[in-house]
């Protein structure tokens, strides 16, 4: 039940987000949104991503935005603003926890946090980039507890930048897929959700194959250990 988890959170999230679609399509004028953006300009790219950054920050669910960038920036800058977004507000969470709340953060992270500690002292940059490509993993509370290990920052910011590009990307199509529906073209919705389907398939796959590449690796980490104690024997 527990290796189906992420798949079924991943399924639950696009077909709420198609159906929600389809019921708030007269509600919503899609073209009003996009001639707002077009209007700010680069200001309506700020505003997103300053939004973004304290959404993150507060501990709030950045997959609204994810959807909002796709439907107003299309699935390409979506993907990019979103990005960017969320892995400047990881990057103030981190800041904020290693030199200015680092008490109020371990006492909020209890044992969890020895966990993440150990993590990330025997496995580095592969631990943090394991927890982004996870689909359930707490994103928001990890930009904290990362502040107190000892990865460095320039580490966790490219890790967390690449490793999220996978979720981001598939929610950011799913918010353009949205934004199809709402237009009424059906023609297009169909092969649109049916690409947002196969990538939401792919990043279910996502940490399965990386927890084969930590298993094999941690193997491989003993069999060394084994055979260097052998030597010096």
């Amino acid at each position: 039940m527990k290796k189906l988890l992420p798949q079924m959170v991943l399924a639950g999230i696009f077909v709420a987000g198609v159906a929600a679609a389809f019921y708030y399509r007269d509600e919503f004028n899609v073209a009003v949104i996009q001639q707002w953006a077009e209007q700010a300009g680069p200001w309506a790219i700020v505003f997103f991503m300053l939004a973004y950054i304290v959404v993150t920050a507060l501990f709030l669910p950045g997959s609204v935005l994810n959807l909002a960038g796709g439907a107003v920036f299309g699935p390409v800058w979506g993907t990019f603003y979103n990005l960017a977004g969320s892995t400047l507000g990881a990057m103030l969470a981190f800041l904020i926890a290693r030199y200015v709340a680092s008490d109020w953060v371990e006492r909020t992270a209890g044992r969890r946090l020895k966990r993440l500690i150990r993590g990330v002292e025997h496995e580095g940059w592969r631990f943090v980039a394991f927890t982004r490509l996870m689909p359930i993993a707490p994103f928001n509370f990890l930009n904290y507890a990362f502040g107190l290990t000892r990865i460095k920052l320039s580490h966790y910011l490219i890790v967390t930048y690449i490793f999220l590009f996978p979720s981001t990307f598939t929610l950011t199509y799913m918010g353009f897929v949205g934004r199809e529906a709402l237009s009424g073209q059906e023609e297009n919705l169909i092969r649109n959700s049916m690409i947002a389907i196969t990538l939401f398939a792919l990043i279910a796959y996502l940490p399965r194959v990386f927890i084969k590449y930590r298993r094999a690796r941690a193997r491989h980490a003993a069999q060394r250990a084994h055979l260097h104690r052998a030597h010096s024997r």
